[in-house]
């Protein structure tokens, strides 16, 4: 009789191969419970997550969850079986937002294995995946690709054959278009009352960089309840015991709480960049703990036409640690980011035109 272990201790990067398939378990229905704590834990504004009335003059059913709550809920369902011993996630590329998610929608993730790089210090490698979420319908709800550095079983390079992954740098303007007219919406009745803005489309240029002022103290509850809200599992976010002998000696905050940390804050200058319907990348650039006090600023390095009522920004925003973000930190002369950078993430979003 074979003794089956009832217990996981997740994957290591000996344990993935490519083209392999991961269907991830605990299928997640989202309620309006989930969008309330997120509301609390990051005092997001943008109205079309806000209020019903103003998604149905958008032509919405209803008023859809955050963009960034529903990409935190996906990655979370991937996080037991890709990254759970992970010792960072390295970036996201090709992350497309195809449908609006409502409370009450099922959210199910499978991950199939593109690439593959065994590290030369014989302890890690880099495990590339393509995430797929789907609704109850089977309908894609989004689909992106990130990278993450995992942990060895046994130390020792096992001359693992290296299958790096095309990744686009970004997503075609027609892609994002496609993307885009898939929704719908119809901006001729954008309450810029209710969105809290003026600004539309024609206000903003290339190269614009927008302060977005305030700041946010990360603290130690906050993050580990927030990632308990997207059952994100990775040990290195809630198990002091452990990670006070690790590499930072405390514990590290998820990057997707300062990606909505961010995302919230931009609200200040961005308050009509009412959705999110791409990345085309991103990275972490340093790692965040309790304590520190994010700040954001954003810069416009594109714009397109989407139709008579709708513009699209491209946008890079970035995440800023125990400093203001009016001196428009991002990389140093040497290429590499300043010390107090913690996030850059290059995204697409639409917003009205003027009428």
């Amino acid at each position: 009789m074979t003794n089956k272990s009832k217990n996981t201790i997740g994957n290591f990067f000996e344990d993935f191969s490519i083209n392999q398939t991961i269907e991830h378990s605990t299928p997640r229905t989202i309620t309006h419970g989930d969008s309330s704590l997120y509301t609390a834990l990051y005092g997001t504004r943008f109205a079309l997550h806000s209020s019903n009335e103003f998604a149905k003059e958008l032509k919405l059913e209803q008023s859809p969850i955050d963009d960034f709550l529903l990409f935190n809920i996906a990655f979370g369902k991937t996080v037991p079986d890709i990254s759970l011993n992970a010792l960072a996630n390295l970036g996201y590329a090709d992350c497309k937002f195809l449908k609006p998610v409502y409370p009450g929608d099922t959210i199910k993730s499978v991950s199939h294995v593109i690439g593959l790089k065994e590290n030369s210090n014989g302890e890690t490698g880099v495990v590339y995946v393509n995430s797929i979420s789907t609704n109850q319908n089977n309908e894609v709800v989004l689909d992106f690709k990130r990278w993450v550095m995992i942990k060895k079983k046994a130390k020792g390079v096992n001359n693992t054959e290296t299958v790096l992954p095309t990744l686009p740098t970004e997503l075609s303007k027609d892609q994002v278009k496609d993307i885009a007219l898939s929704y719908n919406f119809d901006l001729t009745n954008f309450n810029f009352t209710d969105s809290g803005s003026s600004a539309c489309f024609e206000d903003y240029n290339i190269g614009e960089k927008i302060d977005h002022i305030d700041g946010m103290t990360v603290e130690e509850a906050e993050h580990m309840l927030a990632t308990k809200l997207y059952q994100n599992t990775s040990k290195v976010h809630f198990n002091h015991y452990y990670e006070k002998e690790g590499r930072f000696g405390k514990r590290i905050v998820y990057g997707g709480h300062v990606i909505s940390l961010a995302r919230s804050l931009s609200f200040n200058g961005l308050a009509n960049a009412f959705k999110i319907i791409a990345i085309n990348g991103g990275a972490h650039a340093a790692p965040c703990f309790a304590g520190k006090t994010v700040f954001a600023w954003s810069e416009i390095i594109d714009t397109m036409n989407i139709n008579d009522t709708t513009g699209a920004l491209r946008i890079r925003m970035n995440g800023i640690a125990d400093a203001p973000a009016s001196e428009f930190q991002h990389k140093n002369s040497d290429g590499k980011f300043n010390e107090n950078v913690l996030l850059s993430l290059d995204y697409w979003a639409l917003i009205p035109k003027k009428k």
